[in-house]
């Protein structure tokens, strides 16, 4: 089923913040543009609005023109806390380029403010939301975003020098445009030189001195997973006066689970596809297993109502207070959390260890960085200044825009420290203990994330330390690309999409009733309905349209 999307919706989130970086390296677009020559200025240069020499591929586009101007950027991201200007690294940016920020961050449903914008017909200026948002579409089949390979062959030839020929390919449109650059993006070309090196966001952690006061069990069989939440469960009923929740979970969403799909699905290595046929997971006797197992959990007092109704932000408390036991979760979710229990005592903190596998104990098969990357950025057809607005996109894709939004200013965040290009001991201290502040005081290390390529500023991320850093090493060697399986829905206005919808709406109701199921029988009655009603919605239709797109991806990807 559509799972991908959803499973890496949070896939990078906070990913500056613990420095998970990938190493990739930026391979160069092809440079088509000719040079022109200085001396074939029109006599009446200066009252023509055209630039006096036409942009060069070789020179950054930026720099011809460093005036003040201030650009409203959305971005799709109600959490996103900070604001341009107010840190020396985003202050140095606009000081070096003219480019000011306002940032519009919607309030609260992230949706409801972007279809509302879209529905007026007028954009701010660039707009950033996840790839796998059905905005993307709706922006580009409504004609209000600008094509970026026209706006550079205009303004900015050098876009083409700092964009991945690849990943324009892969976000090429039926027009043979490009609308959208994605940030935190690998392509297949990147895992061959550096997948060993990819590390993934999925993890299944546990509070490390209660796992160990336990005997530090084996979790990888439903029985030693039941046993260990009971042992812990006996041992430590409370924590700090409070019940203990002996199994955190993603969010239950209007669409479903995080951790009970793709997170779990992949923890028990099952096949997105066999024999060059998308495989609809959800169906493998393993998922199954493991299901019965969380019913059988919770019949057994050890799954607390909490998970079922808990927002992340009530997740982010019980974390920061221990609370959890387990948790089957995406570890730069509570980052933050884990830097201030390690602050409070480095035993209480929360490790990674094997969790929930298949009955052949096979490792797990995790979501790495793929080539969709994590967001898009587009710029609107009511963009109030076309070329300073690819230029500056050009500008913050190139590795001195990303160096400069990575390491920040020199001398400020970072020095030349032991003839390397490095953060400050103070800055990278603060990094660690307190994120937040860090962001307003210094701004640097992707504070400004939106179009932050891991590939390029691998040269200067530091190694992680702890406790960030077992937890990251935990997934090293576990991570594989999953590109040809992105951007495979349907447009949720199609009769495809409307399918998958009532499917998601479907899911999303039925997940909480299996795990509450008073028996295994009750269980499978509920598992054979859902599994029927999802047919006569017409799951067949939603199956057929993302093979179609998945083959599509093969080629594209030069896997066929």
């Amino acid at each position: 089923m559509g799972m991908n999307s959803k499973s890496k919706k949070m896939m990078m989130l906070l990913m500056a913040a613990i420095m998970v970086f990938s190493l990739a390296a930026c391979s160069g677009g092809k440079n088509n543009a000719s040079k022109e020559s200085a001396n074939n200025k029109p006599a009446n240069s200066a009252e023509t609005s055209e630039p006096a020499t036409p942009p060069s591929a070789d020179e950054p586009g930026w720099k011809s023109d460093t005036s003040p101007i201030t650009f409203d950027w959305y971005l799709n991201f109600a959490w996103f806390p900070n604001k341009w200007g107010v840190d020396p690294t985003s202050q140095y940016v606009t000081k070096k380029t003219g480019v000011d920020i306002n940032f519009i961050v919607p309030a609260g449903n992230e949706n409801e403010k972007l279809n509302t914008l879209i529905a007026s017909g007028k954009l701010p200026d660039f707009i950033t939301l996840g790839w796998y948002e059905d905005g993307v579409k709706k922006m580009i089949e409504g004609g209000l975003v600008e094509p970026l390979n026209k706006l550079a062959e205009e303004y900015d030839p050098y876009f083409f020098k700092v964009s991945d020929p690849d990943k324009l390919g892969w976000y090429t449109q039926e027009d043979g445009n490009v609308y959208g650059y994605p940030n935190s993006s690998s392509s297949p070309k990147d895992y061959e030189k550096y997948g060993d090196t990819y590390v993934s966001n999925q993890t299944f952690v546990v509070r490390k001195d209660i796992y160990e006061a336990i005997g530090s069990p084996d979790m990888r069989t439903p029985e030693g997973f039941l046993n260990a939440l009971k042992a812990a469960k006996e041992k430590f009923p409370e924590i700090d006066g409070q019940p203990i929740i002996p199994l955190g979970l993603h969010e239950f969403t209007a669409t479903g689970n995080d951790s009970l799909e793709g997170y779990i699905q992949n923890f028990l290595a099952i096949p997105r596809e066999k024999d060059g046929k998308l495989y609809n997971r959800e169906t493998d006797p393993e998922y199954v297993r493991w299901l019965k197992t969380l019913r059988q959990a919770n019949q057994d007092g050890l799954l607390a109502k909490d998970i079922f109704i808990d927002k992340r932000p009530q997740m982010e408390e019980k974390i920061a207070q221990g609370r959890y036991f387990a948790m089957l979760y995406q570890r730069t979710d509570f980052a933050a959390q884990l830097g201030t229990l390690f602050q409070q005592d480095p035993n209480k903190i929360y490790i990674a260890v094997d969790g929930p596998a298949n009955t052949n104990l096979d490792a797990p098969q995790l979501n790495g960085p793929s080539i969709s990357g994590w967001t898009v950025t587009l710029i609107s057809k009511d963009v109030k200044d076309k070329a300073r607005a690819i230029k500056f996109l050009s500008y913050l894709m190139s590795e001195e825009g990303q160096k400069d939004l990575f390491l920040g200013e020199k001398g400020v965040s970072y020095d030349t420290i032991d003839g390397k290009d490095q953060f400050k001991p103070e800055a990278f201290e603060l990094m660690n203990k307190d994120r937040a502040a860090f962001d307003k005081e210094y701004g640097s290390s992707f504070t400004f994330w939106m179009m932050q390529n891991t590939n390029i500023t691998e040269q200067w991320a530091p190694k992680s330390v702890e406790p960030y850093k077992q937890l990251e090493d935990w997934t090293r060697g576990k991570t594989k690309s999953v590109s040809e399986f992105d951007l495979i829905d349907p447009l949720a206005n199609s009769e495809e999409g409307i399918i998958l919808s009532k499917i998601k709406d479907l899911r999303s109701k039925t997940l909480p009733k299996l795990l509450m199921a008073s028996s295994e029988t009750d269980f499978d009655k509920i598992w054979g309905d859902y599994v029927k009603k999802q047919e006569d919605l017409g799951l067949a239709k939603v199956q057929a349209f993302q093979q179609t797109k998945y083959e599509e991806n093969k080629k594209k990807l030069g896997m066929q």
